[in-house]
Order: C-alpha cells, then sequence, then structure tokens
C-alpha cells in the first residue's frame, strides 16, 4: 500500500507541474547544458528572482564555457554582482576552464565526469544530468527535501543534514524511464519552492493535501527546530566582506586603505574580511595596501 501511494503521489505532482511550471530560461527548448549548469551554480542559496537576469546577462556575455575560460577574472566577479558568496563565480571559471581542457568545452554526460568538475557536487551534477541532458538521477535540494519529508515521512522539515534513509528514499521514488525521472525531478523541486514551502506551506493549494503524511498526522511542529542554525547578516564578516566587494566591484582603480577604513567601523573585522578575501582569490592587494579584484 505504502508504495501505492508513493507512485500515487508522484504521478499527481508530475501532472500539476505541466500547468503550474515557471516558464523560466534555463527551461526553454533553446538551454543548453553549460546553461543549465551556470543556472544550478547560481541557484545555490539565491532565489530565481535575482538570478534570472543576472543569468540571461551572464548567458548574453559568456554563453559557453570557452568564453568564460578565457574571461578576466575581475569582469567575472562585476558580473556575479550581489548574487552572494562570490567564491561560486571563481569556481565556476575554473569549472569552465575544466570543461575546456577536459572535455573540448562541451559538458560532459556522466556524473563521474561532472562531479570531478570544479565546484560541482552531488545535488549539481544530478540536476545537469536529469535538465541539460533528461536522464535519469536522483535530484535532491531543500526543496525536494521538504516535499519528500512532509507527503512521505510525516513529519514538518526534513533532518538539519541530509541523511542516508533520504537519499534511498528519493532513489526508489525516481522513475526507471529517464524522461519520466527528469520530469518528477523538475515537478517535486517545483511544488517546494512554490507550494510546500518552508515557512507557510500553502497547503490549501498543495495538490497532493489529500496524501500528504504530514496532514495526515495532524500537521506536527518541527522535531528538529532546536538544532537548526540560523544565518545572521547584520554585524557579520559576511556583511563585511560584502561590502568591500560591492566597492571592489564598482571602483576603477585600485581602492586606497584611507577608503576601505570608511566602509565599516571595527577595524579589526574589516582586516579579517579583507584578508578572507584576499585568501579566497576574490581580491588582491598591493605593496601600499591598495585593493583590487583579480586581474
Amino acid at each position: 500500500m505504502e508504495a501505492a501511494r508513493r507512485s500515487e503521489v508522484r504521478s499527481v505532482v508530475v501532472d500539476w507541474f505541466e500547468g503550474a511550471a515557471r516558464d523560466l530560461p534555463w527551461r526553454a527548448p533553446d538551454r543548453t547544458p553549460w546553461g543549465v549548469l551556470v543556472s544550478e551554480v547560481m541557484l545555490q542559496q539565491t532565489p530565481v528572482v535575482r538570478v534570472e537576469p543576472a543569468w540571461r546577462a551572464w548567458q548574453e556575455q559568456w554563453p559557453t564555457p570557452a568564453d568564460l575560460a578565457q574571461a578576466p577574472t575581475a569582469d567575472v566577479l562585476r558580473a556575479w554582482g550581489r548574487l552572494g558568496y562570490p567564491r561560486r563565480a571563481l569556481r565556476l571559471q575554473e569549472c569552465a576552464r575544466a570543461v575546456v581542457e577536459r572535455h573540448d568545452g562541451v559538458v560532459p554526460r556522466t556524473e563521474a565526469e561532472l562531479r570531478a568538475l570544479p565546484g560541482v557536487g552531488e545535488y549539481t551534477a544530478a540536476a545537469v544530468l536529469a535538465f541539460a541532458y533528461g536522464r535519469r538521477s536522483v535530484v535532491v535540494d531543500t526543496n525536494v527535501r521538504r516535499v519528500l519529508a512532509r507527503a512521505i515521512g510525516g513529519v514538518a522539515l526534513p533532518a538539519p543534514s541530509y541523511t542516508a534513509a533520504e537519499r534511498a528514499l528519493a532513489t526508489a521514488l525516481a522513475p526507471e524511464d529517464d524522461a519520466a525521472a527528469a520530469r518528477w525531478a523538475a515537478a517535486s523541486m517545483e511544488l517546494g519552492a512554490l507550494v510546500c514551502t518552508a515557512k507557510a506551506p500553502r497547503c490549501g493549494a498543495c495538490p497532493v493535501a489529500e496524501l500528504c503524511a504530514w496532514r495526515r498526522a495532524g500537521s506536527p511542529p518541527d522535531a528538529h527546530a532546536g538544532k537548526r542554525r540560523t544565518q545572521a547578516w547584520a554585524g557579520t564578516d559576511r556583511q563585511v566582506r560584502g561590502r568591500v566587494m560591492a566597492q571592489l566591484r564598482q571602483a576603477d582603480e585600485p581602492t586606497h586603505p584611507a577608503v576601505l577604513a570608511g566602509l565599516w567601523a571595527d577595524r579589526a573585522q574589516l582586516d579579517r574580511a579583507v584578508a578572507g578575501l584576499v585568501e579566497d582569490g576574490l581580491a588582491e592587494q598591493d605593496d601600499a595596501g591598495r585593493l583590487h579584484l583579480p586581474r
């Protein structure tokens, strides 16, 4: 009976997706595998509304791995703008260079080859296989984890860390057929993004509300609430780094130490942030202490 319910959940979600799927450029018929890979990297910890215009501009400027591979790193970081976590931009350029050097500029079609690329992990490799090549893979992001936790597991939210049991469940739910598996991956992700959200799930609009194990259990609260870490922003080193990077992106010349000092009142924290940016390869500092984007 449980297997039948899982199959019904999958079928209902895929049917719902046919009419509810967002019209996103990386889903268009003319999308390229490289465009899909870029979108997946950009979408990590960044909402679609911020990613879409950046992705379009990025694809216009660097439509192939070869284009990005030879671009000035400073231009790449400027184009990344305020997407956050700019080290992703560096990894993406490293990835482009690896695709050119190892695969003649063509994004590979196997999980092993994809995961060997810089910055490509389990999720991104699976997403490229499914969404770029229509191959069967087990695509599990935070949205999918939440859908499976509620609809199948009967809990409010999944555990803070991805578990072997979740991986086994996701694998069992993925259809054997390539096209069907890719469609299920996209559909389950979309349901989590649009309806089965973390803080305010729209259960009244959910296509599987009547099948949802969490709803049937009375919508119990999050059992892991006390273990979840919240990411602060105000006053953190991340905020300082972001402020420094914003200054470097808009500056035509290296930024003088006096200008840097005016960006943040806590000098020790500012110095720590600057040192971290230099160490991460996101900035360079000359002998006079002036800071600039990598050349």
